[in-house]
């Protein structure tokens, strides 16, 4: 089809080129120059020549995309002067000469060798020259002209975009634009109707049409619904040729969006929800949920809820849940199943945002009847009050009753309550309760002065039902009782100077009360009635709680007196009163004439009135040199005393080794060989010590080590030594070094009396009389039968 209209579109730019060749041929003719020109004369006489052109034209005309087997003709070139007996050549210069347009130098024509195409380029410029062929030499002035290439209809429609997406609200009127979408042509939109395009839908009817001529896409239907369909696809096409049969065409796609208008009320999918809740359940607790459809999205579709009518408005509240756009309802009071077991509530979802197109389609709301039914629960006992405040006087007796406390089981069974004190909060255990009736009454008595308030919990307990229980705190104010006398405020000490004038104050007074307020002050100041009438102070009552001492006569002496103790009686302002007896010290001390405190101290004042300041520092001199002579009769005598450590030919550490044998008796005169107890056997080898280390630790009595800083070395070393002897850890450890052999070659044999009484022996002993009276014993245990006789 295609090349069908390309070649149609051929034929009829040839038919085209062939009219234009023929007019400019004729027009050549016509302007064909004369050989000898005309003549015209001058403003002077002067005769001009005016050459007159040889050819003129404008422009030459080639088909674009020409695909035939010759060269095409573009045009002819033909000089006047040309007589056609080829003495004339053609040049042709210019865009693409030689390449795409060549000449015949004799004949002028110009073809193009070469398809050429206008969306490329669509115009060439070139010049013509006529010159004699046998010397070159120009018989024209050269001329321009311009080859223009001429269009056909090769390029199809293309759109600017090969996917497009527009939006458009549903519902919207019939006409309302959507989108506009633009192709554009390559081809020459001033010659024929290559680039004239129109525009039409392909699919998507009949949701939307297209204008022709614009691209511009409109609704075709009204009330469009999003909620049945959201989007739809559209295929545009754009048609060259005016859309005529033979023109090129292009498409595109478009896919189109119905936005959402609130144009659907919330709707709930039931009209009544039921729910439960247990009466033991706290404020805020979720109760249950309720929903109402809407169909819109985004803000459209928002809902907001809210309980309108019901029982249950002041029991209840409803929020809304914007993730889920359900309504929470929840509880707003603790609930009673005793009192009330159901509630009845209207709620209502609206829409947030309202459209006002669409506000005929309204109401933009719906309600719903939520019933809720109360569940009973097991509850713990409620006391009468949230807390108690009792009043006990303090000092009462044992047994007194504070106060009263009551609870109840709230359910239907009405359980019996049992009462108990929380003891974390009575540790000193001032208080009891009786669990029957909840009465508290005091254990021991109070002292409002020691803990003003008694905090404590009492638990009130289901009989049958431990584990519920209720607890409430009970605060019990200890009320006061004048029990306390006043007393100084301070532990005053008062001075007076020896000059002191009559009637003059030289201390104020105040008093301190452990009572409250109302058995403290006011306070009142006075003297005992035996000594009303003091002649040496008096006291004041300055009603403000305080009280002025007074000097009552002139002159004091610390040598007779230096210091005085008043009594003073206070007593507070409670029902009935008390008193104390307070005694105030004062010291008697000298001053100077300004009243400024000199010396309160009666001894130095003798001292200074017998001793002067040489006589005391000679009695201090003594007194050193006394402890020096004192000091150093102690270190002579403690030199004196025996050298701790004992000189070379008395040293105890000399290794005295003490053996118990008898040796040979006289006939022996070497020294004991101790080698000849040891067994022969074991010479060469290495035999052990057994010793065995006790199995427990000692640990040195604290009593037995001396002071750190002690000077008596003696004492020190008694000590170690006698920590070491009870020690039984401290090595050497005791062992046994038993000696199986006793030597060789002994005159006597064995020593061992064990078998003597039952062996009989051929030795005579009875040389051992001769060894003096060391060896009696022996010689009587050994001795001949006759010598025991004798001696029996």
């Amino acid at each position: 089809m295609k090349e069908d209209n390309c070649l149609h579109a051929a034929l009829i730019c040839l038919g085209m080129l062939y009219y234009s060749h023929a007019i400019t041929t004729e027009k050549l003719n016509h302007t064909r120059p004369s050989l000898h020109g005309h003549h015209e004369k001058g403003k002077e006489g002067q005769i001009l020549h005016r050459s007159k052109r040889g050819w003129v034209w404008n422009q030459f005309f080639v088909i674009e995309e020409y695909t035939g087997p010759d060269p095409v003709l573009v045009g002819r070139l033909h000089s006047d002067i040309d007589s056609g007996d080829g003495n004339i050549k053609y040049i042709l210069s210019g865009e693409g000469a030689g390449i795409i347009f060549v000449i015949d130098d004799k004949s002028g024509n110009i073809h193009a060798t070469k398809t050429l195409d206008r969306e490329e380029r669509a115009q060439y410029t070139l010049t013509a020259q006529a010159v004699d062929r046998n010397t070159n030499r120009p018989l024209e002035p050269p001329s321009e002209f311009i080859v223009k290439v001429q269009d056909i209809n090769d390029n199809p429609p293309e759109f600017l975009h090969e996917n497009y997406h527009a939006n458009v609200p549903e519902r919207s009127n019939v006409g309302t634009s959507v989108i506009q979408v633009t192709a554009s042509d390559a081809d020459d939109p001033t010659y024929g109707n290559s680039a004239k395009l129109v525009y039409s839908i392909l699919e998507g009817q009949p949701y939307f049409s297209v204008e022709a001529q614009t691209g511009i896409i409109r609704t075709a239907l009204p009330n469009m619904d999003r909620e049945a369909k959201e989007e739809y696809h559209v295929v545009i096409q754009a048609k060259d040729m005016g859309g005529h049969m033979g023109g090129l065409s292009g498409t595109t796609k478009v896919t189109i969006t119905l936005t959402d208008v609130n144009d659907n009320p919330p709707k709930f999918p039931q009209s009544v929800y039921q729910m439960s809740v247990s009466e033991a359940a706290v404020p805020g607790e979720e109760v249950g949920r309720v929903k109402a459809k809407d169909p819109d999205i985004g803000e459209n579709g928002l809902v907001a809820y809210s309980i309108i009518d019901g029982d249950g408005v002041d029991m209840f509240e409803i929020t809304t849940d914007y993730e889920t756009q359900e309504g929470v309802v929840k509880l707003k009071k603790l609930l009673d199943f005793e009192t009330k077991k159901s509630y009845s509530l209207k709620v209502e979802a609206a829409n947030v945002h309202i459209d006002p197109k669409f506000i005929s389609n309204g109401p933009f709301k719906d309600t719903v009847t939520v019933k809720i039914t109360v569940e009973d629960a097991d509850e713990p006992p409620v006391f009468l009050k949230p807390s108690y405040i009792f009043e006990v006087q303090e000092n009462a007796a044992s047994g007194t009753v504070v106060g009263k406390v009551h609870a109840k089981d709230p359910d239907a069974a009405n359980s019996a309550i049992r009462y108990s004190i929380d003891r974390h909060t009575d540790l000193e255990r001032y208080f009891t309760i009786n669990a029957d009736d909840g009465n508290i009454k005091t254990i021991k008595a109070l002292d409002r002065e020691e803990i003003a308030w008694h905090n404590i919990s009492v638990f009130a307990v289901e009989v049958h039902k431990q584990h519920q229980e209720a607890k409430v705190p009970v605060a019990i104010k200890v009320v006061d009782v004048n029990d306390n006398a006043p007393k100084f405020a301070a532990a005053y000490e008062a001075f007076v100077c020896e000059n002191a004038r009559s009637n003059q104050q030289f201390i104020t007074i105040s008093a301190d009360d452990k009572d409250d307020s109302a058995n403290g002050p006011r306070f009142i100041f006075s003297l005992p009635p035996e000594i009303i009438h003091n002649p040496n102070f008096t006291l004041r009552d300055n009603r403000d709680n305080t009280a002025s001492v007074l000097v009552r006569r002139e002159g004091f002496s610390r040598q007779k007196q230096d210091l005085y103790l008043l009594p003073i009686v206070i007593s507070d302002g409670g029902l009935p009163p008390m008193s104390s007896t307070n005694t105030l010290t004062i010291r008697v001390c000298g001053c100077d004439s300004n009243g400024s405190l000199l010396s309160c101290n009666a001894e130095a004042y003798i001292l200074n009135a017998g001793l002067s300041t040489g006589a005391l520092i000679a009695i201090l001199a003594c007194i050193v040199i006394l402890l020096v002579i004192v000091v150093l009769f102690v270190t002579l005598k403690r030199q004196k005393k025996e050298p701790l450590i004992v000189f070379e030919e008395e040293d105890v550490r000399e290794n005295i080794i003490t053996y118990d044998d008898e040796g040979g008796g006289e006939e022996d005169t070497e020294a004991f060989d101790i080698a000849t107890l040891q067994n022969p056997d074991g010479i060469n080898g290495f035999i052990p010590r057994k010793d065995i280390k006790p199995e427990y630790q000692y640990m040195p009595r604290p009593g037995l080590r001396p002071a750190p800083n002690s000077v008596d070395v003696d004492d020190f070393i008694n000590t170690r030594i006698q920590e070491a002897d009870n020690d039984p850890t401290a090595p050497p450890y005791d062992s046994i070094q038993i000696y199986g052999y006793e030597g060789r070659g002994s005159v006597a044999g064995s020593l061992s009396s064990l078998e003597s009484a039952t062996t009989d022996s051929d030795l005579d002993y009875d040389y051992l009389q001769n060894w003096g009276p060391r060896f009696k014993k022996l010689a009587d245990l050994y001795g001949s039968k006759d010598t025991f006789d004798d001696d029996s």
